[in-house]
């Protein structure tokens, strides 16, 4: 579905005066802003290029990379605005390759049209990664690789011990898979494999794309060497025991000069051993290039993630576009988890479904009055706030009583998810709606700003709070004016007002949910015609979901989601298929 803007005026900042021709249509149709059209006049200005359809051209490369895509493919452009009257398609790409701009502000590759900086940084991603396949992979020690998986993975752990054998014997590998397919546990038994062919100690970096995804990955992978039911050997606990994960930009060495270039590159490589990064699918295309640079030829490289995640805000879907492109190459470097042990058989059915984009599955799913799934009417305000309240309610109640514990259990036992942040289907409405609610129990007239059993979202990275960007928090009762973040163990406490950059937290966007797990989730879909509504929404929403998931939404909005496929325009996929 086509992202279009509607003017809120004659004065809208996005609309653009002094335009003739197609992109004046275009912008008023709200297609192009006016930062897209005056970003390409520059750019062709410069180039002393005139041609109004290399403009247009250009404003749509402009606009794609500002939602995502890292390039445009012009025999798709009619797509957009059906009624608009188009160039012929070839000959405008000619008419682009032919520029005074191609080659200096854009390229053009398989007839596709990128930025000059986003088909570098392709280009470079691509040339890595094959000369990483090509290269002779690491010598094994096939005796030792299968004495040590015989001792890491046991027989339930047939589809990780698979994933990790992959790996070993590979320099770059990507662990794929759905939440709860076990990729945390096949990363620490690997790390311990890898440990054992190695000839001395192995260097290793932990590395994810935010502060509160570096702090889950080193979570996650301390219970993954905890595990009650499988006990890690004891002799290859030495090689992963404190192991911490940071985050990329701190991995990379941050540049205070430079927010594009670090200090390690191609000419200073990482020392690094093996590099792993967890939730690679938000890692984007500008920052995937710069890591892979950095790694050393005869380093590993280990990508996890759900392939099928939502992507990096910033632009390109690289997870999911290497995925796609060694599907069908052998060997692949792909290893694909698939039996979730997260949760139920019922969720799980309604994820897969809404993941291959099968609505008729999905909606059975959804309507066969399965305990631990529920569809709402949005119109049924009563059964919303049945479901919805006694989370926030115990939240509250543990707050005032000084329980610790149940807090932090409460915080994690139900959240709301939806995809906007404003309007009637946006977070700030529905952390509105559930005060609301919230005095009406309690006979309230107000409720402070900061008032006990409030949950708080950390918005920025705090490295002397020790607080990451999409921590959790609840603010606690007491003179003190205290809140507890949710750290993965018995909660940290914070002054409140050392906090500064925190939201309340009721309801949260999906993107904002990433990486966490609740016990159960209510998920209140945007209206039909939200750009927003796709299965790359739901997909996600569902999947943090452990016991319970309830879907706000009418079966129209249900099945147009699940039918909407939200692409990011690529080339990386095709230019890694054999």
């Amino acid at each position: 579905m086509t992202e279009l803007f509607e003017a809120l005026d004659e004065h809208d900042h996005r609309l653009a005066g002094g335009l003739t021709g197609s992109l004046a249509a275009l912008n008023h149709a709200g297609l192009l802003t006016a930062g897209d059209i005056r970003t390409a006049q520059t750019l062709c200005r410069l180039s002393r290029e005139e041609s109004q359809d290399v403009v247009l051209a250009v404003a749509l490369v402009v606009r794609a990379a500002r939602q995502g895509s890292v390039c445009v493919d012009l025999r798709e452009a009619a797509d957009l605005v059906p009624d608009h009257a188009w160039p012929e398609p070839d000959a405008w790409l000619a008419e682009v390759e032919a520029s005074s701009l191609t080659g200096v502000a854009v390229r053009v590759e398989a007839g596709l049209v990128y930025l000059h900086r986003y088909w570098g940084e392709e280009g470079a991603v691509v040339t890595d990664l094959l000369e990483r396949m090509s290269r002779p992979q690491p010598v094994v020690d096939e005796t030792g690789l299968v004495a040590a998986l015989d001792r890491l993975f046991p027989e339930e752990y047939a589809e990780q011990r698979r994933a990790a054998e992959e790996s070993a014997r590979r320099w770059s590998s990507v662990i794929t898979g759905g939440p709860g397919t076990g990729k945390t546990t096949t990363l620490a038994r690997l790390l311990a494999v890898l440990a054992d062919q190695a000839d001395g100690p192995l260097r290793v970096a932990l590395a994810a794309p935010t502060g509160k995804a570096a702090a889950r990955m080193s979570q996650a992978l301390a219970r993954a060497i905890a595990d009650g039911k499988h006990p890690f050997p004891a002799e290859d606990l030495e090689a992963v025991e404190g192991l911490t994960a940071s985050t990329l930009h701190r991995l990379l060495g941050f540049r205070p000069d430079n927010h594009s270039r670090f200090r390690h590159h191609r000419g200073n490589r990482l020392p690094h051993d093996v590099v792993v990064i967890d939730e690679a699918s938000m890692v984007s295309l500008s920052l995937m290039a710069r890591l892979i640079e950095a790694i050393r030829p005869d380093a590993r490289l280990v990508l996890l993630g759900d392939a099928d995640q939502l992507a990096s805000v910033e632009a390109g879907a690289v997870l999911h576009d290497i995925v796609g492109g060694f599907r069908d190459r052998t060997p692949t470097p792909v290893s694909r988890l698939v039996t979730s042990h997260r949760f139920g058989h019922n969720i799980g059915a309604l994820a897969a479904a809404v993941r291959d984009g099968e609505a008729d599955e999905a909606w059975q799913v959804l309507t066969a009055g399965h305990p631990e799934i529920e569809l709402i009417d949005p119109a049924d305000l009563s059964r919303i706030r049945e479901v919805v309240s006694p989370g926030p309610r115990a939240l509250r109640e543990a707050a005032l009583a000084g329980d610790h514990a149940a807090a932090i259990a409460a915080l994690n036992g139900h959240r709301l998810l939806c995809a906007h942040r404003e309007g009637p289907f946006g977070i700030t409405r529905w952390n509105d709606q559930v005060e609301q609610w919230l005095k009406a129990d309690e006979g309230l007239d107000w409720l402070p700003a900061r008032y006990p059993g409030q949950p708080l979202l950390q918005t920025t990275n705090d490295y002397g709070l020790k607080l990451w960007n999409g921590d959790t928090g609840v603010v606690l009762a007491g003179d003190e004016r205290q809140a507890l973040f949710d750290d993965g163990d018995l909660g940290r406490v914070v002054s409140l007002a050392r906090l500064s950059e925190v939201e309340v937290a009721h309801a949260l966007t999906v993107h904002r949910s990433q990486g966490s797990e609740f016990g159960a989730l209510t998920v209140i879909l945007p209206e039909q015609d939200s750009r927003l509504l796709t299965r790359q929404l739901i997909y996600p929403a569902i999947t943090r979901a452990v016991d319970v998931v309830r879907v706000v939404g009418t079966e129209a909005a249900v099945r147009d989601a699940i039918g909407r496929q939200a692409g990011r325009a690529s080339g990386l996929a095709g230019r890694l298929s054999p």
